[in-house]
């Protein structure tokens, strides 16, 4: 359908669509329960049209598509749809405490669109509090699963399945008030986007939302795809340890660029685990994961202004192909196996493909980061309840040919921390530190972003949990930029002494009085170490965020010995000197730099490749000048 309406309109049409999603997100945090949801913000909302078609690309969103799968064209005024199957879900809810409601909206008798929220929730049951447990065999044990339901019937509440799923949480107030949150907001946004039906009519509008597509998928033909050189490129990334089992989970990737398509071939990808880091994505052509990645291609943008403009919608389907192996890989897993730590290898995908695309840039990519694992503490209230503290944290992210990498940021758009306030007046805790980790970032002409380096006194006898990957592992660097420093987290006692945990963990007794540290990944540096202008390296020496041990070994920088840290200067001459002498000793540089573990990990045998596959680092690194002039 070709849109009748001009370009301004258009772009009306479209701002007012993205603000109310924005709407949206607003009313769930205002009515919701959970800290998860309302606090953190690991939930995401989205506007659909009558075809499940997501309208814009503020945020990933869940799909459409198990309503029209289950309920065919039975789709009333009045009906919420409720699931959270990560096989039912057309591989859109990957995880079970993610639980995705969804609104249809109806202009008059004629179906116009969809309203969705969906987010992680505090607990849905399972055999850990949190519904996160690592050593977990099939999807039972983590949590109670529901396949695509009618919640609400033309405007009636089924009781008795409510019931049922609030019964299934340790939290069950938290749960009630969350779903009532999203349910709330989804008819919020549902009268906007009636509104606007009533402003520029039916049939203008669902043009518009045509237009809005095909607007996506020409963008990306037109400004992304000519900076990627047509060929086949390859690369890997691993998840450390399923939960039983630490060895490297390796997600392979293919891709294939023509002018006018990417195909993305995750062939190769290593047998599904016993543990929950399988993602179950091989369903309706692989939309959901298609839309999740195509993202990526806005670092190609002429400047980062410019990234932010283009909206990565359902237009990107016009553009991305996916390729996926038989059943019974880490992405085609068979039914029931687990998924709760899905979120490791949901990010392992962004990272799959920003590999490749670097190969085919000449480097023109950011670097490798790990913005997403979670830690927790959970213990019982005087009168039995369960009290559950538990964050999100992020992590330092990618160095970029444009800029450093980000601070602590999160993979969630908009999320956040927990304030330590807050933490404290609700949860027997105190938060003695929270600050940036000094040397986490890896090292690059733009360096990567640091991670958390937080310190948690537990006020009560507690058990500990910890969901986390790249705690050995090193989120990698492009076109000469090294490695960021992985997760670490530790128990200290009354004592002094200190146990350090693996970054998977169930159930780790706590006693009142121990001190929890975290410390969280940095991203990966971009671009060659030497190349970094030295007042940049002095200025973080002075701000503590770079030791002057780190400013010579990593970027050749030497400070004057005569001053402090806070007032470290240059020693202009010696850095100079020392720069040319390492330039002159040194092999060229890699285009990729994956850390210390992963060098021993591959000298000691532990990397065996499939039959055909050659080693995916096998790439030199691209003049920095060249690279980074291209993507700025």
């Amino acid at each position: 359908m070709t849109s009748p309406l001009g370009p301004i309109e258009l772009e009306v049409i479209t701002g007012t669509i993205r603000s109310a999603e924005v709407e949206i997100e607003a009313a769930v945090e205002r009515a919701a329960r959970s800290p998860m949801i309302r606090d953190q913000h690991d939930y995401r909302v989205g506007l659909y049209d009558a075809r499940g078609r997501k309208l814009t690309g503020r945020s990933y969103g869940s799909l459409v598509e198990p309503i029209f799968e289950f309920f065919g064209d039975d789709i009333n005024p009045g009906d919420v749809f409720f699931w959270n199957d990560p096989y039912n879900s057309a591989g859109s809810c990957g995880h079970i405490p993610d639980l995705c409601t969804t609104v249809p909206i109806f202009y008059g008798e004629r179906l116009l669109g969809f309203a969705q929220v969906f987010g992680h929730h505090d607990d849905v049951g399972g055999c850990v509090p949190g519904s996160l447990p690592v050593q977990v065999r099939d999807q039972w044990g983590e949590g109670l699963v529901v396949p695509p339901i009618r919640l609400y019937h033309k405007g009636v509440l089924d009781e008795q399945a409510f019931r049922i799923i609030e019964r299934n949480s340790r939290l069950p107030e938290h749960l009630r008030g969350d779903l009532d949150s999203e349910i709330g907001a989804c008819r919020l946004g549902s009268r906007r986007l009636i509104e606007l039906a009533d402003r520029y009519g039916v049939e203008a509008l669902e043009g518009a939302f045509d237009a809005i597509i095909e607007n996506c998928a020409a963008t990306i033909r037109s400004e992304l795809l000519p900076k990627i050189e047509d060929g086949v490129y390859t690369f890997e990334d691993y998840i450390e340890c399923d939960g039983f089992t630490r060895k490297l989970y390796a997600l392979r990737l293919t891709m294939t660029k023509t002018p006018e398509k990417i195909i993305l071939d995750f062939t190769g990808t290593d047998p599904e685990a016993e543990g929950p880091i399988n993602w179950a994505i091989d369903y309706c052509e692989g939309r959901f994961v298609r839309k999740w990645m195509g993202p990526v291609l806005r670092c190609l943008a002429d400047s980062p202004e410019r990234a932010a403009e283009i909206d990565i919608n359902e237009g990107v389907l016009d553009v991305i192909d996916v390729v996926f192996p038989e059943k019974g890989t880490l992405v085609t897993p068979h039914f029931g196996r687990p998924t709760g730590l899905r979120f490791f290898i949901l990010i392992r995908s962004l990272g799959v493909f920003a590999g490749a695309l670097a190969k085919a840039t000449g480097g023109r990519m950011p670097a490798d980061h790990e913005t997403i694992r979670i830690w927790g503490l959970h213990s019982r209230e005087a009168d039995g309840r369960l009290s559950l503290f538990r964050e999100v944290l992020g992590g330092g992210g990618p160095g970029r040919p444009w800029a450093d990498g980000s601070d602590v940021v999160h993979i969630v758009p908009n999320s956040r921390n927990l304030p330590a306030e807050f933490s404290e007046q609700r949860y027997p805790v105190m938060v003695e530190r929270l600050a940036l980790r000094t040397d986490s970032a890896g090292a690059g002409r733009r360096r990567g972003g640091f991670g958390y380096d937080k310190r948690v006194r537990v006020l009560r006898d507690s058990m500990l949990l910890s969901n986390a990957d790249r705690s050995e592992l090193s989120p990698y660097g492009v076109n000469g930029g090294l490695a960021g420093r992985p997760y670490g987290v530790s128990i200290e006692d009354a004592d002094g002494n200190v146990r350090s945990l693996p970054g998977m963990v169930d159930d780790v007794p706590v006693r009142a009085g121990d001190v929890v540290r975290l410390w969280t990944s940095g991203g990966g540096g971009w671009g060659d170490p030497l190349e970094r202008e030295p007042e940049l390296v002095a200025y973080d020496v002075r701000c503590g965020l770079v030791t002057r041990q780190a400013a010579e070994a990593d970027y050749g920088v030497i400070l004057t010995p005569d001053a402090g840290d806070a007032d470290a200067t240059v020693d202009v001459e010696a850095t100079e000197r020392l720069r040319e002498r390492r330039r002159r000793d040194r092999e060229s540089l890699p285009m990729f730099d994956r850390g210390e573990y992963y060098r021993k990990v591959r000298s000691d045998g532990g990397l065996v490749w499939p039959e055909g596959w050659s080693d995916p680092d096998d790439w030199s690194a691209a003049p920095a000048e060249a690279a980074s002039t291209a993507a700025t």
